[in-house]
Formats: C-alpha cells, structure tokens, sequence
C-alpha cells in the first residue's frame, strides 16, 4: 500500500525526483541542494522516508518510482474523495461546482470523461 500523504516540499522532491529518473543518488542530491538549498543528508534521509512509503526505490544508488506521478496523484484524489466525500464523486462536483462555474470546454471535457470510464 502506498502513502500519499506528502507535504509540499516531499511533494516537490518527489516532482524532482519524477522528472529526472530514474537518476543517481548524488545527482539527485545535486539538484535538491539547487533547487531546494538542502544538504546531501537532507535528500537522503526524504529519499528514505519517501521510499518507506512505497513511492520510489533506491537501488544501487539509482533512484526511480515505483508508481508513476500521475497514479500518485490518482490515488491521492481518491482518498480525498472518500475522506471528504465519503467517495461520492458527484458530491465533489456539485461542491466545486457550487463556487466555480465551469467554462463550455470544462464541461465537454468533463462528459468526454464520464464517457470514456462508462466504456473502461
């Protein structure tokens, strides 16, 4: 089972990591020191927490995902929908929808959706 609970700046090393992998360590640790003005240890000690989630794996120095960015990111919409919804997606829509109106192309995407997972 994977843990998606990150904060933001888990989460933007995990984009990091995302982006450039499957990469080495000490490459990787480069680029947070950059991006993230974090210390070699720093980037270890996250890549370890974030791969005892179950996100990424260190083998061997080489860093890559265990799961993709975007079925993270799917799975982590579902548990927001059932924690906040009790895994009602049309109580999601009618919230949102309650403070934003959605735009023509918004809806044509949206049908276009529901269609696409009636056939799956």
């Amino acid at each position: 089972m994977v843990d998606t609970n990150l904060g933001v700046v888990e989460a933007h090393f995990a984009d990091i990591i995302w982006k450039n992998e499957p990469i080495h360590s000490r490459e990787l640790a480069k680029l947070c020191a950059e991006e993230l003005n974090w210390k070699r240890p720093t980037t270890y000690n996250v890549l370890r927490k974030l791969c005892g989630k179950g996100i990424f794996q260190n083998s061997d120095g080489m860093v890559s995902s265990k799961i993709s960015r975007q079925d993270f990111y799917s799975i982590q919409g579902e548990h927001f929908l059932e924690e906040a919804f009790d895994g009602s997606l049309p109580a999601f829509v009618a919230a949102f929808t309650a403070r934003k109106k959605l735009s023509d192309t918004e809806i044509y995407e949206l049908l276009d959706i529901i269609h696409k997972g009636k056939e799956r």
